[in-house]
C-alpha cells in the first residue's frame, strides 16, 4: 500500500471513438475541455468494442493530432496505443510530433495489445500475450532512445503510461518505464497490485511514489473512488461512447474531483 501522492486528483474522460461522427467526437472533446476535464483519451482499435461490431469508428492517432490542434489546456493521449501496429521509433516520432502540435500536452499511453479482429483484419501476427509483451519491453527502450535523438526535441519529457495489470511481465515494464500506470482495479485488487508493483520497484531501482496510480471509475462508486484515492491513485478515468456522448456522469467526477482537492488545498 502506498501513501496518497504529493499529486492534485485528476479527471481523465475516454471519449471511445466509435458509433459516432467526427462532429459529434470534436464537439464533445470540446465540451469536456470546457467543463475542465484534465485528460482526453481515445482508444488504439479499428473497429468498436461495444455495440455494433460494424459501427461508425476512426483511429486514434490521427484524432490526438486534430485534438491537439483544436484544444489549448486539456492534456491527451491514448488509453492505450498498441505497440504493435507501428514501429517503435515511428511511435515515437509520431508522438513527438503531437507533443509539439499540443505545445507540451501529450501523453504516451500504451500496452501490448489484445482485440485479436484488429490483427486479423489489418494484417498484424496476433501471436500471444507473452510475445506482445516481449515486443513492448523491447520497443520501449528504442521509443525513449528515438526522444533523444529527434530534431526538434519533445517539448518535454513525455509522460509514459502504460496500462495493464499483469504480475510477471506487465508490472515490470511499469517499473522500468511508466510516468503513470493504468488498470480497472478494484480498492482490494489495487492493493495487491501496489505490492507487486513496489517488488518490482525495488529491483529496478525505482521509487514506485514517482509512478502516478491511474485507475477507471466506470462502475464504481465515490466510496469505492474515496478508497482508491487513498490507497495512491491520483488519476481516475471515466469512458464515454457515441453515439450521444453523455456528460452527466464527467460533470458528477469533476464534483468529487474538485471536493478532494480543495480539502488537499485546506490541509497544506
Amino acid at each position: 500500500m502506498t501513501s496518497p501522492q504529493p499529486r492534485p486528483v485528476r479527471l481523465g474522460v475516454q471519449i471511445a471513438p466509435q458509433h459516432a461522427d467526427y462532429t459529434s467526437i470534436r464537439n464533445t472533446v470540446s465540451a469536456v475541455e470546457a467543463l475542465g476535464v484534465d485528460v482526453a483519451f481515445n482508444w488504439d482499435h479499428f473497429y468498436p468494442l461495444s455495440g455494433d461490431p460494424e459501427g461508425l469508428h476512426f483511429e486514434s492517432w490521427t484524432l490526438l493530432a486534430a485534438w491537439a490542434e483544436q484544444t489549448s489546456v486539456i492534456e491527451m493521449g491514448a488509453l492505450v496505443n498498441c505497440n504493435s501496429y507501428r514501429n517503435a521509433d515511428l511511435q515515437a516520432d509520431m508522438a513527438r510530433t503531437i507533443d509539439h502540435i499540443s505545445g507540451g500536452r501529450f501523453i504516451f499511453g500504451t500496452g501490448s495489445g489484445w482485440f485479436e479482429r484488429d490483427y486479423d483484419e489489418y494484417g498484424y501476427d496476433f501471436g500471444t500475450a507473452g510475445t506482445r509483451l516481449d515486443a513492448l519491453a523491447a520497443d520501449l527502450p528504442r521509443i525513449e532512445s528515438r526522444w533523444a535523438k529527434l530534431n526538434p526535441a519533445p517539448v518535454r519529457d513525455i509522460p509514459v503510461l502504460i496500462g495493464g495489470g499483469g504480475e510477471k511481465k506487465t508490472l515490470r515494464i511499469v517499473a522500468q518505464h511508466a510516468d503513470i500506470w493504468h488498470s480497472f482495479s478494484s480498492p482490494d485488487v489495487l492493493t495487491h497490485k501496489l505490492g507487486v508493483l513496489g517488488t518490482w520497484c525495488d529491483t529496478v531501482g525505482r521509487d514506485i511514489n514517482e509512478i502516478e496510480i491511474s485507475t477507471e471509475l466506470r462502475g464504481k462508486t465515490t466510496d469505492e473512488a474515496d478508497e482508491l484515492y487513498e490507497l495512491g491513485t491520483t488519476l481516475f478515468t471515466l469512458g464515454i461512447s457515441g453515439p450521444a456522448y453523455d456528460l452527466a456522469p464527467v460533470v458528477d467526477w469533476i464534483a468529487w474531483r474538485d471536493s478532494k482537492n480543495a480539502v488537499n488545498t485546506l490541509a497544506s
